[in-house]
């Protein structure tokens, strides 16, 4: 059953087939391209010799190599519009669009150095001063970092969705809050709150106290904060006032 923000997205389709695409993923294409990207890398590194004195080696190594890279790429991008789709279903474009964007460069940088590893290229620098920035970047970027890992565990562990009521009660979030979720991405979680929308930091929300809000709660504190009319002679609130002329009835 979709939800009620897809509503007003699910005409057409193309929204139609993504809708099912969400509900019932489909790896296959993602996982063949994916063997024989496999089969490539293994046919390469036994058979292909790019600096051995054989014509028929130094083409076997070339040939795997570019086939290795397209297959990995096409898997890697297939799995990537696969996830879009689940992502988007249950939190929204905006933190699928970020899961898209991780799984294709982390792919696509994995492809390109194993096929460089295939070519003989020495690639042992590259990695090492990757490594090293890496614990750089890792270091300076530590609660951005943090934030986007607690995203990710928000999008698979799914404590609650785009459009549920939630109450969050956390004391480094300044104690407990009610709302609906209205966005999700790897950075923020946007709850729309009685006071307006509030971006809470995805590490606060994956360390929060979260369940689903009671409605009944509104209607108490609603009926609790409603504005009384004094009564013009006596000055006591109007309900009071008609208490008593009801009970004055003979």
């Amino acid at each position: 059953m979709p939800r009620p923000w897809r509503s007003a997205r699910s005409d057409g389709p193309a929204t139609s087939a993504a809708l099912e695409l969400a509900r019932r993923p489909d790896f296959h294409r993602a996982i063949i391209t994916g063997v024989a990207a496999v089969v490539a890398l293994s046919v390469g590194s036994a058979l292909g010799d790019i600096h051995g004195h054989s014509l028929r080696s130094k083409l076997i190594a070339l040939c795997t190599a570019l086939a290795f890279l397209v297959l990995a790429v096409i898997s890697v991008r297939s799995l990537a519009g696969t996830l879009f789709a689940i992502v988007s279903f249950r939190a929204g474009r905006s933190g699928a669009t970020a899961v898209r964007l991780i799984v294709t460069f982390v792919g696509c940088v994995v492809a390109l150095f194993l096929a460089l590893g295939m070519l003989a290229v020495p690639v042992q620098h590259l990695l090492l001063g990757g490594a090293l920035t890496g614990v750089v970047v890792g270091i300076a970027a530590q609660q951005s970092l943090g934030n986007v890992f607690a995203g990710l565990v928000l999008l698979i562990a799914r404590p609650f969705s785009v459009g549920d009521h939630i109450r969050v009660r956390a004391g480094s979030l300044g104690g407990e809050f009610d709302g609906t979720v209205r966005g999700m991405d790897l950075t923020y979680v946007t709850v729309d709150t009685a006071e307006g929308p509030l971006h809470v930091p995805n590490s606060g929300m994956l360390a929060a106290a979260v369940g689903p809000r009671d409605q009944s709660d509104r209607v108490i504190t609603a009926s609790r904060s409603a504005p009384t009319v004094p009564d013009a002679h006596t000055g006591a609130p109007s309900r009071w006032r008609t208490h008593r002329s009801i009970s004055r009835r003979p």
